[in-house]
């Protein structure tokens, strides 16, 4: 079987206060704390032990996963495991870089979120550019509020052009056209994100080779249908696998509708759905190290109604790592 798996514990605690996330500045108990990192590494357990499928994981923690020394240890554990096709987190980046040494990075990838306001411009620049001399697959996203488009101008034109920048349309936010213009010029695929896309009764892919695992180990077709497919940890999802139309009168969040069978994003992101890096982006190859300009072809693309959610991964300097 070739499953993607979205994995999300108990961890709800960020060490950022962004104004636009409930999960600001929260901090969880030692209680939670020890109960997220037994999840997390049952999960990892069960993940080493499935050498008979093909496995991509991509943490979404409600929290900052990476401040957190499970998580890092995770990430390179299943990095290293050949029935592991890609295993990503998203991440504000606050964390430091050297555990990525121990890491397989043909396999390991960072979907990360820069919050202007919320740590020093310089300091999220500083590490990016690490990230580039360690040869690391990631992306980096900016909310799309209005801001924060001069703090998106600057980065995007300081990362290294094989770096993709993304922008989530602010939860709540209407965009004109001309406002929308904007942030389509740093990233050509922001129509995406522009408005919610109509998912009801259309099929997609998640239920079928993509599910939701909570820190207990229920499955569940993704983050946004409660329903449950049955428990990882005894195998009853399985029989629950299938094609399957959306219940819900629209998908506005990116580790959703990317999943829509009706909208080109597969092929859009082939190969890097999971770290959220555009197929015909300069740095979506590792021969291609010297940048290039906006893929053209991208921009012709047929483009979906949706709604890119803020992300709850926050941001910080990483002063609360464990």
């Amino acid at each position: 079987m070739d499953l993607t798996l979205l994995y999300r514990g108990p961890l709800s605690s960020c060490d950022y206060d962004c104004p636009y996330c409930p999960f600001a500045k929260r901090r969880d108990t030692p209680e939670l704390l020890r109960a997220d990192r037994a999840a997390l590494e049952r999960f990892a357990d069960w993940a080493e032990e499935q050498t008979g499928d093909q496995l991509s994981v991509l943490f979404t923690p409600w929290g900052e996963g990476l401040v957190r020394s499970w998580y890092r240890r995770t990430l390179v554990r299943l990095s290293r495991l050949p029935h592991i096709r890609r295993v990503a987190i998203q991440t504000n980046l606050s964390c430091r870089t050297d555990w990525l040494a121990d890491a397989d990075l043909d396999t390991l990838a960072l979907w990360c979120t820069y919050h202007p306001g919320q740590t020093p411009y310089e300091r999220f620049l500083a590490t990016c550019r690490d990230l580039a001399a360690r040869g690391v697959r990631f992306s980096v996203g900016v909310v799309g509020l209005p801001d924060h488009l001069e703090h998106a101008a600057r980065l995007r034109a300081a990362l290294p052009e094989r770096v993709y920048l993304w922008i989530n349309a602010a939860e709540g936010h209407t965009y004109t056209d001309a406002e929308a213009a904007r942030w389509t010029a740093l990233d050509p695929l922001f129509p995406y994100s522009r408005h919610p896309h109509r998912s009801a009764g259309l099929p997609c892919r998640t239920g079928e080779s993509v599910v939701s695992v909570d820190g207990d180990g229920t499955v569940r077709r993704c983050h946004f249908v409660r329903a449950e497919l049955g428990s990882l940890y005894d195998g009853s999802f399985r029989a629950a696998l299938g094609p399957r139309a959306c219940p819900l009168a629209v998908c506005d969040c990116h580790i959703g509708y990317v999943h829509l069978e009706t909208l080109p994003l597969y092929d859009v992101f082939a190969g890097g759905v999971l770290e959220r890096i555009p197929a015909g982006w300069p740095g979506h190859s590792d021969a291609d190290l010297g940048g290039g300009g906006i893929p053209l072809p991208l921009i012709g693309v047929n483009r979906g109604q949706d709604h890119g959610r803020t992300g709850r991964q926050g941001t910080g300097d990483g002063t609360n790592e464990e």
